[in-house]
């Protein structure tokens, strides 16, 4: 996170003053690539993705973090954003207040992560104990009704999605309502 008004930004700000920097800067977030991958994956020279990589890396934007070799066996750095995406705030007071922010989503789905954890452990449980009193012979075919809604909704839970998963997509569309709603 850059305060605008801190020195370091603008040094960073200058460095993706270019455009072919700002998309290097993306592609490398996509995949991190070599300055030669790069060149190929803009249409450039290897030497133009090369001064511009460098700009980046002085600034501390991107990072080699593997070294690879060309057909020709010449040593080539594989290039990487060095930190997190960039998150810019106009006022100092308001550094604290994003960061907390931040936080408090991160912190958030973790929680909602692990509880989807929970959710799965407990309903393979639930599911495998089930599994366990039925009867061990059963019919080679559906009865005529076919699936019954309970053995219908089973089978989509653990057979389609997972329930952990179910559990942690209701639980974002949950908040994203909610969070829409308060905004109007």
């Amino acid at each position: 996170m850059l305060d605008i008004a801190d020195g370091e930004s603008d040094e960073v700000i200058d460095a993706l003053s270019s455009s072919t920097r700002r998309e290097i800067y993306r592609t490398l977030f996509e995949d991190p690539a070599t300055t030669s991958e790069l060149a190929e994956r803009l249409d450039t020279s290897v030497q133009n993705a090369h001064h511009h990589v460098s700009v980046l890396s002085d600034v501390g934007l991107v990072e080699p973090i593997d070294t690879v070799y060309s057909s020709r066996g010449n040593e080539m750095a594989v290039y990487a954003p060095a930190s997190d995406p960039l998150v810019f705030v106009g006022e100092s007071d308001r550094v604290a207040s994003v960061e907390r922010s931040l936080r408090n989503v991160v912190t958030g789905l973790a929680l909602l992560g692990v509880a989807s954890v929970v959710v799965q452990w407990a309903a393979e449980r639930v599911w495998r104990a089930s599994l366990d009193t039925a009867s061990p012979v059963g019919t080679a075919s559906y009865p005529d009704g076919g699936l019954s809604t309970v053995e219908t909704v089973a089978w989509l839970l653990f057979e389609v999605v997972e329930p952990g998963v179910f559990f942690f997509v209701a639980c974002l569309l949950v908040a994203a309502t909610v969070i829409r709603l308060s905004d109007d």
